[in-house]
């Protein structure tokens, strides 16, 4: 049955030549760990994938129960781990990870830049690695408010205060991040969970969907 569903929309819009250009393409031996040990380090980019995924699987269960609200957000996280079946895991998963992944970010970036991957032709996909770095760094920071406990509170007006001391553009910053320049309050909380729900997600698969297409396009860099 599988077989003559895939068919049928197989003879519709011809996604075999593009499952095949994926499924067949060859890795290169160079980053093959069974072959070379050094390679492992080249597994740090699809690792970093792999987390990512998982943060927005996560991420999506996590916005069934989650009221952004000063009201009620910290009332739904406490009842999400406490009540919820599983609620605890994948909020524990979603936490975690939000460091995992900027850790496993670093060391991808670490390994483009000491082996010289990011020299031509691969500058633009260079440039594209570190924004997504900088929007990973940011899903974590919008993310930390939305418990919206004690550390959290305070940590985002630390946070607000120093965007406001950005030469120029800094109050106008503060005041687009907090909707109130003097309070973090219900317009804050409000604005990071559409941030860190909607405008950083929407930039992210953009980012990724440039880095993967020039990965194929360019090949995987060679050992330095």
């Amino acid at each position: 049955m599988l077989q003559k569903i895939y068919d049928w929309i197989d003879e519709r819009i011809d996604i075999t030549p593009i499952w095949r250009d994926i499924a067949d393409h060859e890795v290169p031996e160079h980053v093959n760990p069974a072959h070379h040990f050094s390679a492992f380090v080249y597994c740090f980019g699809g690792l970093t994938f792999f987390v990512t995924v998982i943060q927005i699987l996560s991420g999506m269960f996590l916005t069934m129960y989650y009221v952004p609200d000063i009201e009620n957000a910290w009332d739904s996280v406490f009842y999400l781990q406490q009540e919820v079946a599983h609620g605890q895991i994948v909020r524990g998963m979603h936490h975690w990870g939000a460091s995992v992944v900027i850790v496993m970010l670093f060391l991808h970036t670490l390994r483009v830049f000491f082996q010289g991957a990011y020299k031509k032709p691969r500058e633009l996909n260079w440039i594209v690695g570190v924004l997504i770095f900088f929007v990973m760094l940011a899903l974590g920071l919008t993310g930390y408010l939305l418990p919206w406990d004690n550390k959290a509170y305070f940590a985002t007006t630390v946070t607000a205060d120093i965007a406001a001391s950005i030469p120029f553009i800094g109050e106008d910053l503060k005041t687009l991040l907090t909707g109130d320049p003097n309070i973090i309050g219900a317009q804050t909380l409000t604005r990071f969970f559409a941030i860190h729900v909607f405008f950083l997600p929407a930039a992210l698969f953009v980012l990724l969907a440039a880095h993967f297409i020039m990965i194929r396009r360019q090949g995987i860099s060679g050992p330095l």
